[in-house]
């Protein structure tokens, strides 16, 4: 089954790749391995701002992170002109916007893993890194970064 199809099947539609904010590319691929630059908490109703553990439970943050694997996804997408060429997601490395009592960043991060084990089964299992942040760009609740590997 394509990726696209897999997609459809899980009433997932993706957005368009964002465009950089600031001077970077959105991905870089080197040999195998292509590198998403991070992708924000973002949703059809603009930025997903919060900071977890003050105005922001983990069950939400964990939706933001979602968005960032959705944009993420686009902007593979957009790299390899299909996901079909994802042979494996390597590793995501997730920051959350959170007050440094909050201690359930993996479970935040988890909304974007969930994601990528959703859309590639066993391809989409990876490393991951979840760490906490003062504060993100736009005051955005979540940032992903992705490394996949292309076939």
């Amino acid at each position: 089954m394509s990726i696209d199809s897999k997609l459809a099947q899980l009433g997932i539609t993706l957005p368009d790749a964002p465009a950089p904010a600031a001077n970077y590319v959105p991905y870089v691929q080197v040999g195998n391995l292509l590198f998403v630059s991070g992708q924000i908490s973002a949703g059809p109703g603009g930025l997903i701002r919060g900071r977890l553990g003050a105005d922001m439970a983990a069950e939400a943050g964990a939706q933001a992170a979602r968005a960032c694997g959705l944009a993420l996804l686009a902007q593979a997408r957009a790299a390899l002109g299909s996901l079909d060429r994802v042979a494996r997601v390597v590793k995501l490395t997730g920051f959350v916007n959170s007050t440094p009592e909050f201690t359930d960043q993996p479970e935040v991060i988890n909304g974007c893993s969930d994601l990528m084990a959703e859309v590639f089964g066993d391809k989409g299992h990876h490393a991951r890194a979840a760490v906490s942040a003062a504060a993100l760009p736009r005051g955005v609740a979540v940032e992903v970064e992705a490394i996949f590997e292309v076939a």
